[in-house]
């Protein structure tokens, strides 16, 4: 639960993503902004929360009012009671240790309403 913004942080942005890049998991935000008052670092805070989450295959959500913190709460644990855990083997087998994008897209049957699939940007590959 934040604002996103950066209040003197001990890491930088860029530490911030390559650690959780690191991290291999899945991170979910809910962001609280004032919108009547933002300072610099909240009016960037929504955009850096979804980069981060959308790097673990997360995502984030924003709220205007306390009062919605349970409904959000309830459609995360939906979302994580929800999953399905998918393998590939790429096509490049090298073992480089480095970072390998990835794209899941979903062709879904006809008949269904609308879906989205939320995955994670990428992951290490293996080093040796």
């Amino acid at each position: 639960i934040s604002d996103g913004g950066d209040n003197h942080s001990r890491y930088t942005e860029g530490e911030i993503k390559s650690l959780v890049k690191e991290a291999d998991t899945l991170i979910y935000a809910v962001g609280i902004y004032d919108h009547y008052f933002p300072t610099e670092e909240e009016r960037l805070g929504p955009a850096l929360l979804s980069e981060i989450t959308e790097l673990t295959g997360g995502r984030a959500f924003t709220i205007d009012n306390p009062n919605d913190l349970a409904d959000v709460a309830t459609k995360i644990g939906i979302e994580l009671r929800n999953q399905y855990v998918l393998g590939y083997r790429p096509k490049n087998p090298g073992h480089d240790g480095k970072w390998r994008k990835i794209k899941v897209k979903l062709l879904p049957p006809k008949g269904l309403p609308p879906l989205r699939v939320y995955a994670k940007t990428g992951y290490y590959a293996p080093s040796e």
